[in-house]
C-alpha cells in the first residue's frame, strides 16, 4: 500500500491509498497503541483519507447480499457503500494521531444518504475524514464521514457515530445529542434467529474484524458477556426487508441501542407513516421493551 499526500481544498491533508487496506494488522495496531505512552491529542486529525477508481468485485457483493438478506440487482444496497468507507475509517482511527483508542469504541448512529441508484459496474472514488469531535455524558464521541463519488458526481454519504467510553473531548466541545427516530411498536413483521457465528461471517464480508463481534472471550475481554453482532449487520439486515419498497435516493438514519448478543433472536417491527417513511426496530423476542436498533427510511 502507498500513500500520497496532497493538500485538499478543505484544509485536510489528503492521503490517497493505491490499494485496499489490510484491517487485521491496523487493529493490531490500535490495540498495541492504546495501551502504549504517547500518541493521541485534544483534536481531530485535519486529514482525508481518499480511494479512487474502486470497482465492485461481484462475488463480494453476493457474499455481502448473502449474508444480510439482500438480493443482488441492478443497484447496490443501501447500506453496501459502508463497505467501501469503513476500511478508510480504520485507517484514520487506527493512527496514533487520531485522538481517541480504536479498541473498544463503539458504533451508536449512523446516518446514510442515497443520491440516487448505484449500479455494481460503475467506477467510484471514496474519502473519508473525521468530524464533529464532541462530549458525551458516557465519555466522547465522533462522526467518521464517508463520500462515494461516481463520475465527478456525489452518489452516497454516510456519517458513523461512534461514543469512547471514559474518554475526553476538547474543552469546551459542546455534546449534540443524537437525534433518534420514533420506534415503532405492534406486531412484528419478522422474526430473527441469529446464528452464533453472524459476527464472523460479516465479519469476513466487512473486514470489521473488531475481537467484540468475533469470539465470547475476545468480547468479554471487551466488557461484553458474548461476542456482539455488527451494529451495521443489524442496520443492513432491517433495509433488507423493505427492498424494492424504498426509494432509490432515500435516507436511512439508525440508532444503536443494546447490542444483540450472539446467539438472538430477535423480532423486527416495521411502519409506514402517512409521507410514506418507514420506521423500524429490531427488539428482543423474548423482551419487547430491549431494543437493540430504532431506525427510519424517508425518500
Amino acid at each position: 500500500m502507498t500513500v500520497s499526500p496532497t493538500t485538499a481544498g478543505t484544509g485536510r491533508t489528503v492521503t490517497e491509498l493505491s490499494g485496499p487496506p489490510a484491517l487485521g494488522p491496523l487493529y493490531a495496531s490500535a490495540a498495541a497503541g492504546a495501551v502504549l505512552p504517547g500518541g493521541g491529542g485534544g483534536e481531530l486529525p485535519a486529514r482525508e483519507i481518499v480511494r479512487r477508481g474502486i470497482t465492485v468485485d461481484p462475488g463480494h457483493l453476493a457474499d455481502y447480499a448473502r449474508v444480510c438478506g439482500f438480493r443482488v440487482g441492478d443497484a447496490l444496497p443501501v447500506t453496501y457503500p459502508h463497505m467501501l468507507t469503513f476500511p478508510l475509517q480504520v485507517v484514520l482511527m487506527a493512527e496514533r494521531s487520531f485522538p481517541l483508542a480504536l479498541p473498544g469504541m463503539v458504533h451508536v448512529a449512523n446516518r446514510i444518504t442515497v443520491h440516487r441508484a448505484v449500479a455494481p459496474s460503475e467506477t467510484l472514488d471514496v474519502r473519508v475524514y473525521a468530524d464533529r469531535f464532541t462530549a458525551h455524558a458516557k465519555g466522547a464521541q465522533v462522526d467518521l464521514i464517508g463520500v462515494v463519488s461516481a463520475g465527478g458526481e456525489v452518489v452516497w454519504e454516510g456519517r458513523s457515530t461512534y461514543l469512547a467510553r471514559g474518554a475526553k473531548a476538547p474543552a469546551g466541545a459542546a455534546g449534540e445529542d443524537i437525534a433518534e427516530p420514533a420506534a415503532p411498536t405492534g406486531t412484528a413483521s419478522a422474526l430473527w434467529r441469529i446464528p452464533g457465528d453472524t459476527g464472523r461471517r460479516y465479519a469476513a464480508v466487512s473486514g470489521d474484524v473488531n475481537p467484540i463481534h468475533l469470539h465470547p472471550l475476545t468480547a468479554k475481554a471487551m466488557g461484553f458477556p458474548r461476542a456482539i453482532a455488527h451494529g451495521m449487520w443489524t442496520a443492513a439486515h432491517a433495509a433488507a426487508s423493505l427492498e424494492g419498497r424504498i426509494p432509490d435516493a432515500c435516507t436511512y438514519d439508525v440508532v444503536f441501542r443494546k447490542p444483540v448478543l450472539l446467539p438472538a433472536t430477535a423480532e423486527l417491527v416495521t411502519e409506514r407513516d402517512a409521507n410514506g417513511a418507514w420506521g423500524l426496530a429490531v427488539r428482543s423476542a423474548k423482551k419487547a421493551e430491549k431494543l437493540h436498533l430504532i431506525g427510519r427510511i424517508s425518500g
